[in-house]
């Protein structure tokens, strides 16, 4: 199919405009919403630090986890996936009980040391009170697919600080190389609302050490564009699509392997928590468990850590390997910060094959590697002048754009849509979800 089928409606300017005061309120609670899960995992860190026997009841809090989800949420567990779907194909909804779900099942995880990320919380959070807002208030399907966007755009912009990004990450997520700019407005002022709710709650978010703004010249000016520079950033950005693609393609096919391995599905996080004991016991430290943003000992593998002198050769591929290891075994959390540790990781020792400032690139693999493998690289773009500062935007740029391309058509959100595919040999898979043309009647040849 050429076309991609089955679009919601958009609301008229009227439907919008009596939508508006509804989205505010709507906002400021996922912006509290997420203040409080930030607060929360900030605690579980830092209990998890200073206690690090709470290791070893990893399996078992994988397991009490499964179980509620197994007894009580089953229809919710699909999480992000489930809302995407929801906004393409309206249906019976998002459940509210998906956010005190997720949020109390992703800081149990961080507590005792799982290797997940935190957008897939905020993403639910935001789409589970949107779907409930739409059912209070009894809005049609059009308005209720514009609510559950600006949900997803809230949760991400304040979880992350990047309202920005976060508008353009909810429109991009939904399909595949096609932006729909009817639910622009609306994602952008309750991405906004939501960050600046989050933040006047005290919520403070990490910032990295990019010192790199551009090349100095003869003259003492500063240029913001060296060809030489952007052509070696290009070459890195090969080595983050395909990690992207390594990342997203071992967390599906590992997950398989395991529900065949395992058929009871609340025994399958014992396996991924007893896995991160032994891995934790071949690498020798922790610096692999949790969200990575900071360091857990002094000198250890970190985000931050990554922009310095220092060269962590292996960090990357431990990352990708504790992280696999729980995702597929069904922890709740989500990928993209792991995905930033990956990005920052490879940029990192990448800096100093191409001979390129390690902070910057380590900034471009961290915007680089989640926008191959989210397929959101306008997003991913906005997110590195929002995190990183404008002076750098043609190398975030280049890093994102050409880890798309080279990414292929797989990614973390299986419900995405094709809307434009990446290659013209992949144009009979148009309209499809990525779920579906990863299927073996589907060539998966770019």
């Amino acid at each position: 199919m050429s076309e991609l089928q089955n679009q919601p409606r958009f609301p008229g300017i009227f439907s919008l405009m009596r939508l508006s005061a509804v989205l505010v309120v709507l906002s400021v609670c996922i912006g509290s919403a997420c203040a409080l899960f930030l607060w929360l995992l900030e605690r579980a860190t830092s209990l998890r630090i200073e206690h690090p026997v709470l290791l070893f009841g990893l399996p078992l809090a994988g397991v009490a986890v499964g179980l509620c989800y197994f007894w009580f949420g089953r229809d919710v567990e699909a999480g992000a996936n489930l809302i995407v779907d929801e906004i393409h194909e309206p249906g019976a909804g998002v459940q509210l009980r998906m956010a005190p779900f997720v949020l109390i099942a992703t800081v149990v995880s961080h507590l005792f040391g799982a290797s997940v990320g935190r957008e897939g919380t905020a993403i639910q959070v935001g789409g589970s009170l949107a779907s409930a807002t739409a059912r209070l208030f009894r809005l049609r399907a059009p308005e209720t697919c514009v609510l559950l966007t600006c949900g997803i755009a809230a949760g991400f912009g304040a979880v992350f600080g990047t309202p920005i990004a976060g508008a353009v990450f909810a429109l991009e997520v939904l399909t595949l190389g096609r932006l729909d700019y009817r639910f622009l407005l609306p994602a952008a002022m309750s991405s906004i609302i939501a960050d600046w709710a989050c933040r006047a709650w005290g919520i403070h978010h990490a910032s990295y050490p990019l010192v790199f703004q551009g090349t100095l010249n003869s003259d003492g000016s500063l240029s913001h564009v060296d060809i030489m520079l952007v052509v070696r950033v290009a070459i890195a950005a090969l080595a983050f699509g395909l990690l992207s693609r390594v990342f997203a393609e071992s967390v599906h096919l590992l997950a398989a392997f395991m529900k065949k391995l395992c058929k009871t599905p609340w025994l399958r996080p014992a396996i991924g928590g007893i896995l991160t004991i032994l891995l934790v016991m071949i690498v020798g430290n922790r610096d692999y468990l949790g969200l990575g943003v900071l360091p857990a000992e002094p000198g250890g593998a970190s985000i931050v850590s990554f922009f310095g002198p220092t060269i962590y050769p292996w960090s990357w591929f431990w990352k990708l390997v504790f992280t696999v290891t729980v995702l597929a075994t069904g922890f709740k959390g989500g990928e993209v910060t792991p995905l930033f540790f990956l990005g920052a990781a490879s940029g990192n020792i990448l800096a100093f094959l191409l001979h390129v400032p390690v902070d910057l690139l380590a900034a471009v693999g961290f915007v680089s590697v989640f926008a191959g493998a989210a397929n959101t690289p306008l997003a991913c773009t906005l997110m590195g002048v929002e995190l990183f500062g404008a002076g750098d935007i043609v190398y975030f740029a280049t890093g994102c754009f050409v880890a798309y391309a080279c990414s292929g058509h797989t990614g973390i959100y299986l419900s995405q849509r094709i809307g434009t595919p990446k290659s013209a040999s992949w144009n009979r898979v148009c309209g499809m979800t990525l779920r579906e043309a990863r299927m073996p009647q589907i060539p998966a040849r770019d």
